[in-house]
C-alpha cells in the first residue's frame, strides 16, 4: 500500500513537471535582416591610401510584441571606420537583423530578460556575418567584430535605469 501511495504521488509530481514545462514556450520562428546599408563615400580615393582604420560601432537592442506571445526582437549594429591619420570616413557599414520569437509561460523579469539578452545572443552571429559580407564586398578587409556579452549589457542597463529612477527620486523629494 506504500509502494501504491508513493508510485501515484510521484506520478502527480512528474505530471506536475510536465505541466510546468509545457506552459514555458520559446522558439525561434524566423531570422531576418530589417534595414541593411553600406556606404563607402570616399572611394575610390580611400583605395588610393594605406587602410589604417580607426573602427567605431554602435550597438542596440529593442524588442515589441507583435502578436499573441509572438516578439520580434532586433539587433542593430552601426560600424563607421574612419582612416586613422586623416579621419575621413572610409565606410559606414547599418546592420538590422531581426528575429520572431515565440514565447510563453514566461511574464515579468524573466520575459524581459529573455527578450533583451537571450534573445540578442541569438541574433549577433547573423549580424556580424552580414556586416562582414558588405564591408568584403565593398572592397575593404574583412571586419570580424568579437563576440558581445549581451547578458552583461542587459545587467548594466538595468542597474543604469535603477541609479536614474533612485537619482529622480532624490531629486524630488529636495
Amino acid at each position: 500500500m506504500a509502494e501504491e501511495n508513493n508510485q501515484s504521488t510521484g506520478g502527480n509530481d512528474q505530471a506536475a513537471g510536465q505541466q510546468n514545462q509545457q506552459q514555458l514556450q520559446f522558439a525561434l520562428q524566423r531570422i531576418y535582416v530589417k534595414d541593411i546599408s553600406f556606404e563607402a563615400p570616399n572611394s575610390p580615393a580611400v583605395f588610393q591610401q594605406p587602410f589604417k582604420p580607426k573602427v567605431g560601432l554602435d550597438l542596440n537592442t529593442s524588442s515589441q510584441q507583435v502578436g499573441e506571445g509572438l516578439y520580434e526582437v532586433v539587433v542593430k549594429v552601426t560600424a563607421q571606420v574612419a582612416h586613422a591619420e586623416s579621419d575621413s570616413t572610409s565606410f559606414l557599414v547599418e546592420v538590422e537583423q531581426a528575429g520572431l520569437f515565440r514565447i510563453g509561460g514566461l511574464e515579468g523579469e524573466r520575459l524581459e530578460h529573455t527578450l533583451g539578452a537571450f534573445c540578442p545572443n541569438v541574433l549577433f552571429p547573423y549580424a556580424r556575418e552580414c556586416i562582414d559580407s558588405l564591408v568584403n564586398r565593398g572592397g575593404f578587409p574583412p571586419l570580424m567584430l568579437a563576440p558581445v556579452n549581451f547578458e552583461a549589457l542587459y545587467l548594466q542597463k538595468k542597474k543604469r535605469a535603477a541609479e536614474g529612477a533612485a537619482q529622480q527620486s532624490g531629486e524630488t523629494t529636495q
